[in-house]
């Protein structure tokens, strides 16, 4: 899992707010319950997304921030902090201050942002006309944005401290309100390609209230890769959940799934360590599995993936869909279509494969403008040669491609693809478009003079009217040594 301090403060605060108002989307309550349930949440102590300490919220926050995700196709971003308007502006950098920052750069491009900024200092009492100047970190701010950098010379916990927990059936009100969602190895081996026997894992995905399969797949492995793929499957064909329960699996807590999960705006439940009972219904439909479709299977000699696959849809879609459930009294599928019915329109495939996607920082090589992510080099645009920590969205298992975001709002800006060193051979080089500012420094010329700093200390030192604190010695002209010797020995007599 990701360290939550990588994690943006905006992504924080939404992951909190949809998490206290999660439960009133997939189970809305019934007519003149609502300010109950809120009055409840707001006396629930929850955890501060950056202090980490208990904080609760006002009925009047929370009813806000319910009624804000009710009216956007997208709740979690919705939830989100808002990008202030003048973020990535510099409003306290004049344009004329701006002209000498990027000429002052040209100058002196190894200097450091505190040498820089005490000339600018001496600068501006040189010329009044550029006003007052910023702080040193608002103008350090403006010259890491613009590009003007320093150059520099080269050189587990154990199940017993959990406590015993009473248990209780349940089941939501809203047909797509919660998911369940876990993989089950089949008693049944396959025959791979290579020769070999492999006991394989199937993925199942059901629906609380209706029973319903939304998906069943058989995979090799156990991974994240596998869970995306048939949980976006799943998604497409009876659409977006509201939340869903899984166990504590390496899969199920990857990166990749539950940073996808909160851009779906789904509430992500999980359930107690060494306690699969929470997760019953989805060992019930196990039972199933092995006591009717694998035996079914018997007969069949040599057993592979895709057959096994190809019996597995036949059997959930033509049987079990379609079978009265022995709890429920009705089909899943009758049951699912009865309703009622929180789903919401599924996503594009494309929209699905970026959501699913872990999101990171890495730092842009200055030479070649490329980033390497998870041991693969990829080439960013011209366009975005400034940016000092790009942060990417990508997919460990897929690294054809990356998506380069922005980092204050999470836009998507450009794909990202990996260095192709063969073209780059041929030595076609397109011109660099001009930079974001409008004070692009000129090409580097000798400095002119001394420094406006050391300039403004000579000046100080003198007006003391104290004489040098030096005895000269090797400055001195010897001509006029030689002279003064020879002038001596001509006053004496031979």
């Amino acid at each position: 899992m990701k360290d939550a301090s990588a994690t943006p403060a905006r992504v924080r605060w939404a992951r909190l707010r949809f998490s206290i108002i999660g439960s009133l989307l997939h189970s809305p309550p019934k007519d003149g319950e609502l300010a109950a349930r809120i009055a409840e949440l707001a006396a629930t102590p929850w955890v501060h997304p950056t202090t980490q300490e208990t904080v609760r919220f006002a009925f009047k926050t929370i009813e806000r921030w319910l009624y804000v995700a009710r009216a956007s196709e997208e709740p979690f971003e919705a939830l989100a902090r808002k990008v202030p308007a003048h973020a990535g502006t510099h409003r306290k950098v004049s344009e004329s201050l701006g002209t000498v920052i990027a000429q002052q750069y040209a100058d002196h491009p190894r200097w450091s942002y505190q040498l820089h900024y005490d000339n600018l200092v001496a600068t501006g009492r040189e010329r009044p006309e550029l006003g007052a100047l910023p702080s040193y970190a608002t103008v350090t701010r403006y010259m890491k944005h613009h590009g003007f950098l320093r150059v520099k010379r080269k050189p587990r916990k154990d199940d017993d401290a959990f406590e015993p927990r009473e248990k209780r059936s349940f089941e939501v009100e809203h047909v797509h309100g919660l998911w369940h969602l876990d993989f089950h190895e089949g008693s049944r081996s396959v025959l791979l390609a290579s020769g070999v026997y492999k006991k394989p894992q199937l993925l199942g995905i059901l629906d609380d209230r209706s029973r319903l399969c939304c998906h069943l797949q058989w995979y090799l492995e156990e991974t994240a890769e596998a869970l995306i793929h048939g949980l976006c499957q799943a998604l497409q064909k009876r659409g977006v959940c509201r939340a869903l329960l899984t166990d504590n699996g390496a899969a199920m807590l990857a990166a990749e799934t539950t940073e996808g999960l909160d851009r779906l705006s789904i509430v992500h439940y999980t359930s107690l360590p060494a306690c699969p009972e929470q997760n019953g219904k989805q060992e019930s439909f196990w039972g199933q599995i092995e006591g009717r479709l694998l035996p079914m299977l018997e007969g069949e000699p040599v057993l592979d993936l895709a057959l096994l696959n190809k019996a597995t849809q036949a059997w959930v879609e033509q049987e079990y869909q379609r079978k009265v459930h022995s709890e429920t009294g009705e089909a899943p599928l009758e049951r699912a279509l009865r309703g009622p019915s929180v789903v919401r329109e599924s996503p594009s495939s494309d929209a699905l494969r970026c959501a699913f996607r872990t999101e990171i920082s890495r730092t842009q090589r200055r030479s070649d403008g490329t980033v390497t992510a998870f041991g693969v080099r990829f080439e960013l645009p011209s366009a975005y040669r400034t940016l000092l920590r790009p942060r990417l969205r990508v997919a460990r298992w897929d690294l054809s491609s990356v998506d380069l975001v922005d980092s204050r709002s999470g836009t998507h800006l450009a794909t990202l693809y990996p260095v192709d060193l063969a073209k780059n051979a041929e030595g076609v080089r397109r011109a660099l478009p001009k930079a974001s500012t409008p004070h692009e420094p000129r090409a580097p010329r000798r400095p002119p003079g001394i420094a406006p700093h050391l300039r403004a200390l000579m000046a100080d030192y003198a007006a003391t009217g104290l004489p040098p604190a030096y005895l000269p010695k090797d400055d001195l002209d010897h001509n006029d040594t030689d002279n003064d010797a020879l002038d001596e020995g001509d006053s004496e007599d031979p």
